[in-house]
């Protein structure tokens, strides 16, 4: 399997579309935001990661995201995937991210061992301050 995708997102849909097919909708997709308030904040960004499996492919494995932030981990998430070979089908990684000051958190994305996918995500000041 492999990641075709990953991006922090406000809201996802799905549709279906002739073939059949189905379509998915990302809105409010984003890499950084302002703190709701000021710093330390806790925040908890949705992390969506679109998975393709090859026709020949198994079809399970793991999903891990590793949250670091200059490089030490802050969070981890790992969970179940299964994916019908030949497929796509998507996960949402949530994660409580604290931040005693604003910066940048990586989240780095892998399925079972393979390569990593990267996606920062940096916390700016609130809005006005």
């Amino acid at each position: 399997m492999s990641i075709v995708a990953a991006v922090f997102i406000e809201n996802i849909e799905l549709r279906p579309a002739p073939g059949p097919s189905t379509r998915i909708d990302l809105t409010g997709v984003h890499f950084s935001m302002a703190a709701p308030s000021p710093a330390p904040v806790t925040v908890e960004p949705h992390l969506v990661v679109l998975v393709h499996c090859p026709a020949d492919a198994k079809g399970t494995g793991a999903l891990e995201t590793v949250f670091t932030r200059d490089g030490e981990q802050i969070a981890r998430n790992v969970q179940p995937l299964e994916v019908e070979p030949g497929k796509f089908a998507y996960r949402l990684v949530r994660a409580e991210l604290a931040f005693d000051t604003y910066g940048t958190v990586e989240a780095a994305v892998r399925v079972d061992l393979g390569p990593t996918t990267n996606v920062p995500y940096t916390l700016l000041p609130p809005a006005g301050g």
